[in-house]
């Protein structure tokens, strides 16, 4: 610490270092007090700052000595990590089977013996569907051939007195020319519908297909024949259109 200069003793007469008195001064005057600061502020600074880096320094040591102990300890630590592990290798034991494990299995099976129960019935399902399909689509293939069948027989009824004026034309002599032509054509057309003509003179009497509107007796004849046809009969196909108009002959 820089000591204070000290004030000038009022009794002493001689002069300050540095300087002189003045020689005209009289008795009477009080003497002039000069106070010198001989610091120097250039060598008090720089060693201000000096104490203030060497407190730094002293603080920032053990932070430096903290930070290298550390250092050292991750390294004391990956250095064990590194190391090589001595002594035979460890190897798991394999999980041994559970008690648990078999009854664990139990509600699979049973699930696996109902889902195969449930296909058997979606199965036996399915082919029941199948087959009520099949028998469908044949009844409806079967019903569709009737309808069309009892459509043309329909038609065809309604041109049966038609035809039966063209046989008794025939039967006179009057089918010639383009009139015959034309009831050829006729006839034929309706024969590709199924249409065919039955009941002529000498066939076995059929009480099915002929319907008898006379009888006589006869020696020539051996069985009940028709002897007369006053109208031909019709059929399409296997169906009956019309019954022939016929006289019976009986054996004697």
């Amino acid at each position: 610490m820089t000591e204070k200069p000290r004030a000038a003793d009022p009794g002493s007469t001689g002069s300050a270092p540095g300087g002189s008195a003045t020689a005209g001064q009289g008795a009477g005057e009080e003497p002039r007090v000069v106070i010198r600061d001989k610091r120097k502020i250039g060598k008090t600074t720089e060693q201000a700052v000096t104490d203030t880096s060497a407190a730094d320094a002293a603080a920032d040591a053990p932070a430096e000595g903290l930070v290298e102990e550390s250092e050292v300890v991750v390294d004391e630590i990956e250095g064990e990590a590194d190391a090589p592990v001595s002594g035979p290798p460890v190897v798991d034991a394999p999980a041994q089977a559970s008690e648990e494990a078999v009854p664990a299995n139990a509600p699979l099976g049973a699930e696996l013996e109902s889902l195969r129960a449930e296909l058997d019935e979606r199965t036996r399902d399915v082919q029941r569907v199948s087959a009520e399909y099949a028998n469908y689509r044949k009844r409806v293939d079967r019903d569709r051939s009737l309808v069309q069948e009892q459509a043309i027989g329909t038609v065809l009824t309604a041109l049966l007195p038609i035809l039966d004026d063209l046989d008794r034309a025939r039967e006179h002599g009057d089918l010639v020319g383009p009139f015959g032509s034309v009831a050829d054509q006729l006839t034929a057309a309706l024969g590709k519908f199924g249409l065919t003509a039955f009941g002529e003179q000498g066939d076995p009497f059929d009480p099915t297909r002929h319907e008898a509107v006379a009888h006589q007796t006869s020696a020539d004849v051996t069985e009940p024949t028709c002897v007369q046809v006053m109208r031909r009969g019709y059929q399409l196909g296997e169906r009956l259109l019309r019954p022939a108009l016929v006289a019976v002959a009986d054996p004697e």
